[in-house]
């Protein structure tokens, strides 16, 4: 009797590593969606008047873990990030009822309009080795995320349409410069004339 409840639990373990090695090899081997990225705005087609704000990384960085606090208030993700020679991401994800520490390390690519597209460099997941993709896919379908920013798995990169960004006073921001190792942070913000009853 003893013989064979032992195969049975056996069995059982079995069964249940085969299942859980198979949803493994689905989230390895799932194909990559790719993000749709908004058309690209142009502030300067605008009327208005536009003003030169500067800043630095130790601002901008308070500025962007205040308003993903905001956004992930109530969720059950922590992440922030932080701006030293490039843009670091870090956090934690829950698998397996466990959090798992992960690390992401993206260069910042300002575009003509005044957009960004931060390039992955580097992506660390607890001790595994996931390809990039699957782990940009997964904080795709995990984070919330605002609509003017697209996570694209498939290229490996945020896009950041900081030009479509929607700030109750109508402005409207787009990124100047952004050498994070020069510490030299600038945007351009157009006042609408509408915006001042022009």
């Amino acid at each position: 009797m003893k013989s064979r409840n032992w195969k049975v639990f056996f069995l059982a373990l079995l069964g249940i590593n085969m299942f859980l090695l198979f949803l493994a090899l689905i989230f390895v081997l799932w194909p990559v969606s790719e993000g749709e990225v908004p058309d690209k705005e142009f502030i300067e087609e605008e009327s208005g008047a536009e003003f030169t704000v500067q800043s630095s990384k130790e601002n901008l960085s308070e500025l962007v873990n205040a308003y993903i606090d905001k956004l992930l208030k109530g969720k059950a993700q922590d992440f922030a990030v932080d701006f030293s020679e490039n843009v670091h991401l870090m956090g934690s994800i829950e698998a397996f009822q466990t959090d798992i520490p992960i690390s992401i390390t993206l260069e910042p690519d300002v575009q003509e309009n005044g957009d960004i597209i931060l390039h992955q460099k580097k992506i660390s997941i607890g001790l595994l080795d996931l390809p990039n993709q699957k782990v940009l896919q997964y904080l795709k379908k995990s984070l919330p995320v605002p609509e003017w920013v697209v996570i694209n798995p498939k290229e490996e990169n945020i896009y950041i349409a900081v030009t479509q960004m929607k700030i109750k006073s109508n402005f409207k921001v787009k990124v100047q410069q952004f050498d994070l190792k020069k510490n030299n942070i600038s945007f351009r913000i157009k006042v609408p004339n509408e915006t001042l009853g022009l």
